[in-house]
């Protein structure tokens, strides 16, 4: 039985409904213990705030460094220290209202470094982008059956992912990015791929099946 395997891809596209958001408190000194525990203070103020935006357990630190500044002449005026953290918000108006109070209260001493949105829940992205690629790979494999005078026959085998990397996960339903700015959701794309072999149905005679490829090199297989 003669048989083509061909990779379709196929996107869907969903809205972001949480965020990570990544900030430190940071303090400068004339010495090192003076910026390390003006920092723990601005640090114990951040995690206060964050606590009442979010679970405790997804306030996490991520990094504590301290290290001399300069001028921009280059000579040493003190230490700095930093106390990092991601912050996990359920959703955007969360995350919002999280950096509004923490720039209140943390003031000069809070620095944002980003805020990457995330979906959390697939609302059906992932199957729309699952028959999507079904739907690629049937085209192509149409397509390429009719060039060898054959028409497609049963379904062997589906492998979620590219054969040539192993088989691949299902598609991605917490992808990031990053917003700057006011946070708007806007959208992310969930992508999937899945690698198709089906049966060539020939007609009595026999066609050119021989010649059977596909836009990624893939020959027809005796099964």
């Amino acid at each position: 039985m003669r048989t083509v395997t061909v990779t379709g891809t196929g996107t869907s596209t969903v809205t972001p409904d949480s965020a990570v958001v990544r900030v430190a408190a940071v303090a400068r000194g004339a010495g090192v213990a003076e910026a390390y525990d003006a920092m723990s203070a601005a640090a114990a103020t951040l995690a206060e705030v964050a606590a009442r935006h979010t679970e405790r357990r997804r306030v996490a630190s991520t990094g504590i460094s301290v290290w001399p500044w300069h001028d921009r002449d280059g000579e040493r005026q003190g230490y700095e220290a930093r106390h990092s953290y991601a912050i996990g918000c359920p959703d955007l108006p969360v995350a919002g209202a999280l950096l509004a109070e923490l720039a209140r209260a943390v003031g000069d001493g809070l620095a944002v470094d980003s805020v990457g949105l995330e979906v959390t829940e697939d609302r059906g992205g992932g199957v729309a982008a699952r028959e999507a690629a079904f739907d690629d790979a049937r085209r192509r494999a149409t397509a390429l059956a009719e060039l060898a005078g054959a028409r497609l026959g049963r379904v062997r085998s589906i492998v979620e992912g590219d054969p040539s990397s192993g088989p691949g996960p299902m598609p991605e339903l917490a992808m990031m990015r990053d917003s700057g700015g006011g946070i708007e959701p806007g959208e992310v794309t969930v992508t999937s791929v899945v690698t198709v072999v089906w049966e060539l149905e020939l007609p009595p005679s026999g066609g050119p099946a021989d010649d059977l490829g596909d836009e990624r090199g893939a020959q027809p297989s005796e099964g």
